[in-house]
């Protein structure tokens, strides 16, 4: 691995994807809610949002890095990462970790809005100290509330464009808050020897399975409800909801079968089910505002 690559492996850029698409549907209903003759966002604020919005990521990546450096010594999927290979060292990690959140948290402030900064800096402050330093490490539920990070994104994509928060926005903030246990322990389903071997309580580690595919049930569910409300209160065509249905039910699908004699293998399968529930359903609420009729 380059140095320049052990950077980039730093941020985690697969994981921030995930997070770049949700961030763009909520700039373009923010845009269409704050001015109905307009569908599309501003393209300077929406490729600011979205590279502010990478490295900000990247920066939360960087630092939970630099802390859990001895925890991903323990475990396999880990033990590869640049901090731990020693190809790049604690202080230049933490230099580019500080550099990453400066340089976003002012592209936010020049390029968007005050309030979209502030969640941005929120978000970073949460992900690392939160949720790296505090809860992981302390409950099984660390994923639950340790996930609010990552549904920031879309409150921050909502203000860079208004300046201010909805109804629509909590609702959608809402729906990733409850897809991502049922996402996060899937994978952990299948990763909880590593878990286990550092110590860190997640969920499939301390409890049963049954247990585990009971609270992904619980998560699931509130996942659907807030995916419908969305829709209602974007007031977006029927055929989105249809959609939404169809992806609901593979992911439901995908759900039952956890429980079963293959249950890390179909853990597996989720895992994958719910980044396409995601990415599809944020792709639906990009066209379906993008076609909607503007008001008279």
């Amino acid at each position: 691995m380059s140095h320049v690559s052990a950077y980039v492996a730093l941020m985690k850029l697969r994981v921030v994807e995930l997070l770049l698409v949700t961030t763009l549907p909520a700039l373009f209903m923010a845009t269409y809610a704050e001015n109905h003759a307009h569908h599309f966002p501003s393209l300077g604020v929406t490729i600011a949002t979205l590279v502010g919005g990478t490295l900000a990521a990247g920066a939360s990546n960087s630092f939970n890095m630099v802390i859990e450096v001895e925890s991903d010594r323990l475990m396999k999927r880990t033990e590869k990462r640049p901090l731990v290979s020693g190809e790049i060292t604690k202080q230049q990690a933490v230099a580019f970790s500080l550099a990453l959140t400066i340089v976003s948290l002012l592209i936010f402030l020049i390029f968007t809005t005050v309030l979209a900064t502030a969640l941005t800096l929120l978000a970073i402050l949460f992900y690392v100290v939160g949720y790296t330093i505090w809860l992981k490490r302390r409950t099984s539920q660390n994923i639950v509330w340790g996930g609010i990070a990552g549904c920031m994104p879309v409150l921050i994509g909502w203000a860079a464009i208004t300046n201010s928060l909805s109804l629509t926005a909590w609702l959608f903030f809402f729906l990733i808050f409850f897809w991502t246990p049922p996402h996060f322990w899937a994978l952990a389903i299948k990763y909880k020897a590593d878990y286990a071997a550092a110590g860190i309580p997640m969920l499939p580690v301390v409890a049963t399975i049954k247990s585990v595919q009971k609270q992904m049930w619980f998560h699931s569910i509130f996942m659907i409800v807030t995916s419908i409300l969305v829709l209602v209160s974007a007031h977006l065509p029927w055929w989105s909801y249809v959609v939404t249905g169809l992806l609901a039910l593979g992911f439901v699908t995908q759900l039952l079968k956890i429980a079963g004699a293959d249950s890390e293998p179909a853990a597996l399968k989720l895992f994958h089910w719910s980044i396409t529930y995601l990415s599809i359903y944020s792709l639906i609420l990009v066209i379906a505002t993008i076609l909607a009729k503007p008001s008279i």
